[in-house]
């Protein structure tokens, strides 16, 4: 369970207690150093820093879909944060001044707890279903549910910006 802070709101329903409404597969696990959320980089650029590499786990019958993703030298990691607690709508993390709504922040909890994990993509190997990453910001056997690979020319935007707190 989490402490709320100032300025939070949960939900009237826990999303984990709700019907699916459409049923998501676990195609692998990361393996990475981090054990313990407190261990855990909040992001990919204090992952990068820290220069451990991770590793994707992918399943047996999964494995065929790798075909082909050795020519991209990034990948974009989508996984499901197992252990976030699904029910907070409005958050105040704890570097901010006040709170934001759910969607306004990256924090892994959220109604529907998917981490987006764009990394550099260090090697494949389809036959043993592994794919060496430069970095992860995900505790080691975090479900993964899919793997892109990030194409620059479709998936960069050079006006993209957020503005600071």
């Amino acid at each position: 369970m989490f402490e709320k802070r100032e300025g939070e709101r949960v939900l009237a329903d826990d999303p984990a207690t709700l019907p699916a409404d459409g049923e998501v597969v676990f195609i692998g696990r990361i393996r990475s150093p981090w054990k313990h959320r407190e261990d855990c980089p909040k992001n990919m650029r204090a992952a990068r820093e820290r220069g451990e590499q991770a590793t994707v786990e992918i399943a047996l019958a999964y494995r065929p879909g790798l075909d082909g993703l050795e020519r991209a030298t990034h990948v974009i990691v989508l996984s499901w944060f197992h252990h976030a607690t699904r029910n907070l709508i409005v958050q105040k993390p704890r570097h901010a001044t006040e709170a934001k709504g759910v969607f306004a922040i990256r924090s892994p909890v959220r109604p529907n707890p998917i981490g987006l994990h764009i990394a550099r993509l260090v090697s494949v190997d389809a036959e043993s279903g592994l794919l060496t990453l430069e970095a992860i910001d995900a505790l080691d056997g975090t479900p993964v549910i899919d793997i892109k690979p990030y194409i620059p020319t479709v998936d960069m935007l050079a006006d993209a910006s957020f503005g600071k707190d």
